[in-house]
């Protein structure tokens, strides 16, 4: 109970992740992967010219969109952003949402994502049960459901290796956001 839970996307949001916790009360969890991802946001924590705020619990609008919302954390807001690139070419337009902070989680900002896309993907290196997905689902099934798909670690024992190589076994490359957008896309009204 009363654990905060942090997953940066890059080095940089690690270091403003490091800060935020040293002013912060309480219990808390800053998951960190092995493998060197890439750089999303510049040095002094700015995306796009637009300098950034660091605040546990507010997610991050990165891209704005209109068709589908794409909710990731970690290293898969990396994939996230690919993704968006590949549905663009595609004519889909998608709002892109880095949730660093998965409990408390942003439960505004993805109520107000859900009411203007009407759809939601997550996208996390994790177990789809007990993660990011579950955690949105939960937020949206209670305020305002929208179709969902998830993009994460299946049901199963995960093997250790290089991380893209881990990304492509268990579904978890841009590719696999895109399907992820396109199968919602189908079920959204």
């Amino acid at each position: 109970p009363n654990v905060t839970v942090i997953v940066p996307a890059d080095a940089i949001e690690t270091r403003e992740a490091v800060k935020a916790l040293v002013k912060h009360y309480g219990p808390a969890y800053l998951r960190l992967g092995r493998p060197k991802i890439p750089v999303i946001y510049g040095e002094d924590y700015s995306f796009e010219g637009r300098k950034l705020n660091f605040k546990i619990g507010e997610g991050i609008t990165l891209k704005d969109g209109s068709d589908v919302t794409i909710v990731a954390t970690g290293l898969m807001v990396y994939e996230a952003l690919q993704a968006f690139e590949e549905l663009r070419k595609e004519g889909i337009s998608a709002k892109v949402i880095n949730i660093h902070t998965i409990k408390p989680i942003d439960e505004n900002l993805l109520i107000k994502a859900a009411k203007e896309t009407g759809a939601i993907v997550t996208a996390e290196e994790h177990s789809v049960i007990g993660g990011l997905g579950s955690a949105v689902a939960e937020t949206i099934v209670q305020s305002y459901p929208v179709p969902m798909q998830f993009v994460g670690v299946k049901d199963v024992f995960a093997e250790s290796g290089p991380w893209k190589e881990l990304l492509k076994k268990y579904g978890l490359t841009s590719s696999d956001i895109v399907k992820a957008v396109k199968r919602v896309l189908k079920l959204k009204k």
